[in-house]
């Protein structure tokens, strides 16, 4: 069910929050021990808010835009009172005292938080398979990774374990298990959406993002997240970056006259026929809308892999200093002197991946190093930004991959980082750049598995992002009204509730 849908119901009064809530809940207690989507379900709590909202909807008093909304939540990402790990054993008991602001955000707006998703360890890889703690299936096929770092919360949406998710974009976190998935996944413009209380990574590069099954629900979400936030000083304030409001109806925005780029570079490096097909289809499906779609050329293109794994990791290496077992997190048990103890507490806390990028941004950083590959990457990023720049003072979107592969199967690219590495390679320029980003669904394989396409607009213009996926959305239908196979659907949890009998509220 849709947000639009779940909500109508509440106001014609055929079923509850709570029983909305319960139902959610059962399907993941079903299911989720085959997909392994969350770390943590707030059952108590949810139910709680559940019957906080009935009563609130029972007086006739005003609700939120995401009233009774269950949402799952990347455990990157801070939650008053309910255990933070970002799926690390450095984290395992981590509780913490205040909301993320994105958090607080969401319960403003009367959402209900039913669980943290799972993630690769402290959002670094892409296929949710160095989590300390589980590995996520992909809902469409469990033999297949639900792509990462964002894994848990893409795999919920698709499984129809909640209608919204939230995750987090270093790299494509949200953008490739959103493909993988087949739900739809924003990284916005970096600034618009407060990272205060998201567990940092790559501090000029993460950002949080919402993840639906379909564009509306997205830029709903969306328009709660955004906005400044005095606790985040590169937050930005909307109003003063001409960040528009959205229409209320998206599909009906056209885009007649629109100019829309199609990166050539993008068309190599592997990239699956299929995908590369269904790309180019959307293009075609433009152009009937009345735009006009080029192939063009972004010579930096191939410079952003490089530029991502050098810049991200040394930012690495810095912000996981803190994990030492002196403040909080685990601490080892065996030490004889306060050096032992912050080696063993690292050794034993972070997993294989993690330690892989704290070394290589170690490294450098180091003397010696620091001119030849952090400098030099610094310079090569202001080069990526500045084609960006002119690229949309010419194109109003690109189009482009989400992913150069089909989901894979789990175990396959975990022992070959090069190889894991490579399935960012369509969205990591995004990120360095800072600029919006949005993949959505556009059909599916022949064997069945779903395919993202990826459109990029300029800074602070998601406006046109939601209205140009809303009109491919038209043409290929919302994900959410597939199901995958030996899954059921998420519409029959209405179908339950009023077969149980229902009460009218």
């Amino acid at each position: 069910m849709t947000i639009d849908e779940i909500q109508k119901g509440y106001r014609d009064k055929r079923f509850s929050v709570r029983e909305i809530v319960t139902e959610y809940l059962e399907r993941i207690r079903k299911l989720d021990g085959t997909i392994g989507a969350f770390l943590t379900v707030c059952d108590d709590s949810a139910l709680q808010k559940a019957a906080e909202l009935d009563e609130k909807r029972s007086r006739g008093e005003e609700t939120g835009p995401l009233a009774g909304i269950p949402v799952a939540v990347k455990d990157n990402i801070c939650t008053r009172g309910i255990r933070t790990t970002c799926a690390s054993r450095v984290l395992e008991d981590f509780i913490p005292p205040y909301d993320a602001t994105v958090v607080k955000k969401l319960k403003e707006a009367d959402a209900i938080l039913i669980g943290k998703a799972n993630l690769d360890e402290f959002a670094m890889g892409s296929s949710t398979e160095t989590s300390a703690f589980q590995t996520t299936r992909n809902p469409w096929d469990i033999t297949k990774v639900p792509g990462g770092s964002s894994g848990g919360s893409a795999a919920a949406v698709a499984a129809g374990f909640a209608p919204l998710a939230i995750g987090s974009d270093t790299g494509g976190s949200i953008r490739q298990p959103s493909a993988f998935c087949g739900v739809v996944g924003l990284k916005p413009t970096y600034g618009s959406v407060s990272r205060y209380g998201l567990v940092a990574f790559a501090s000029s590069l993460d950002q949080i993002g919402p993840i639906a099954g379909n564009v509306k629900d997205c830029a709903l979400a969306f328009q709660v997240l955004r906005g400044q936030d005095p606790n985040d000083s590169t937050s930005m304030q909307p109003d003063a970056a001409g960040m528009p409001s959205f229409p209320s109806c998206l599909p009906d925005q056209g885009i007649r006259g629109w100019k829309i780029g199609l990166p050539r570079e993008c068309f190599r490096h592997g990239l699956h026929p299929e995908i590369e097909e269904s790309v180019r289809e959307c293009g075609r499906l433009f152009e009937k809308m009345g735009a006009t779609i080029r192939e063009i050329s972004l010579p930096v293109w191939d410079m952003g892999m490089n530029v991502y794994y050098i810049l991200s990791s040394a930012e690495a290496s810095s912000n996981l200093a803190r994990y030492d077992g002196i403040r909080y997190g685990i601490r080892a048990k065996d030490y004889n002197n306060l050096e032992e103890m912050i080696v063993h507490t690292r050794s034993e806390g972070f997993g294989w991946e993690t330690k892989r990028r704290i070394l290589l941004g170690t490294c450098v950083l180091s003397s010696g190093y620091e001119k030849g590959y952090y400098k030099r990457a610094m310079r090569l990023r202001d080069k990526i930004r500045a084609a960006f720049r002119k690229a949309f003072q010419e194109y109003d979107l690109l189009l482009l991959p989400t992913t150069p592969t089909l989901p894979f199967d789990i175990g396959k690219q975990h022992s070959d980082p090069l190889e894991m590495y490579l399935a960012d390679i369509h969205t990591v320029s995004m990120s360095i750049a800072g600029v919006p980003a949005l993949s959505l669904p556009c059909g599916f394989s022949r064997s069945g598995l779903p395919i993202g396409v990826q459109l990029a607009a300029n800074h602070f213009e998601e406006n046109k992002l939601f209205s140009a996926a809303s009109l491919l959305e038209r043409e290929f239908g919302p994900s959410g009204r597939n199901t995958p196979p030996d899954m059921p659907p998420v519409g029959k949890i209405v179908d339950n509730i009023l077969t149980r009998g229902g009460k009218q509220y």
